[in-house]
C-alpha cells in the first residue's frame, strides 16, 4: 500500500529530473538552430528582395533555400572582411562609410547605438570586461556590475563612475552613476564568471581556477 502512495510522488520526482537534464540541452539546441536558420536566410531573402526571380518561391510563400548555403557564405563574407579590413585601402573606406553614417539623422541613433552594443562584447571597445561589486540600494547591499566609463565628466561628475547591473534570466540591466568608493573591483573573477553569475540569479558557481 505504501509503495503505490509512493508512486506519484516517485513519478513526479523521476519528472522533474528528466527535465533538468533536458530543459538545457533543449534551449542550447533550439538557440542554435534559431541563429543558424537566421543567418542562413540572409542570402536567400536579400536575393530575393534584390532580385526577385532569380530565387524561387516554395510553398509557403517564402525565397526557396539550400539549408547550409547562406551560412556558409555569411561566415566566409565575415572572415574575408576580417582579413581585408587591415589593408589601408578598405580601412580608409570603412572609416568613410562610418562617418557618412553617423551623420544622416535617424539612421545615425540606429547605426551608433548597434555599433556601439556590439563593439562592447567584441572588438577592441570591449566595455564588459572590468567587473565589479556595486553598492547602489543600500551600504550593506551589493550587486554585480561592470564599469563601462571610468570619467564622467560631460555629466559634471568628477568622482562618479558608470555602472551596468544586468538582470537576472533577462537581455537587459541598468546603468548607475555611483561614486567611486561604492565600487568594489573583482579581481579573482573574471568578467566572463561575473556575468554568467549576475544572468543566472547566482547559481552558478564560479570555477576556483581562473586563466
Amino acid at each position: 500500500m505504501s509503495t503505490i502512495r509512493k508512486a506519484p510522488r516517485n513519478l513526479l520526482r523521476l519528472f522533474l529530473q528528466g527535465v533538468i537534464i533536458l530543459a538545457p540541452i533543449s534551449l542550447t539546441i533550439w538557440t542554435v538552430v534559431a541563429v543558424f536558420n537566421w543567418i542562413d536566410d540572409i542570402l536567400p531573402n536579400t536575393l530575393h528582395n534584390l532580385f526577385p526571380g532569380f530565387v524561387d518561391i516554395n510553398q509557403f510563400g517564402l525565397p526557396r533555400r539550400i539549408p547550409g548555403i547562406g551560412f556558409v557564405v555569411f561566415i566566409g563574407l565575415a572572415l574575408l572582411v576580417g582579413y581585408i579590413s587591415s589593408s589601408f585601402l578598405v580601412s580608409r573606406l570603412v572609416d568613410i562609410a562610418d562617418h557618412a553614417l553617423e551623420r544622416i539623422p535617424g539612421i545615425k541613433l540606429i547605426y551608433t547605438t548597434i555599433k556601439d552594443f556590439v563593439e562592447a562584447f567584441a572588438g577592441n571597445k570591449r566595455k564588459f570586461n572590468k567587473s565589479v561589486l556595486v553598492s547602489v540600494m543600500a551600504d550593506d547591499v551589493w550587486q554585480v556590475g561592470f564599469i563601462t566609463q571610468e570619467e564622467l565628466h560631460e555629466f559634471h561628475l568628477q568622482e562618479y563612475v558608470a555602472v551596468y547591473v544586468p538582470q537576472s534570466y533577462a537581455f537587459a540591466g541598468h546603468l548607475y552613476f555611483v561614486k567611486r568608493d561604492r565600487v568594489r573591483v573583482l579581481t579573482d573573477i573574471s568578467s566572463t564568471d561575473a556575468m554568467k553569475f549576475a544572468i543566472s540569479g547566482g547559481v552558478t558557481e564560479i570555477d576556483d581556477e581562473q586563466d
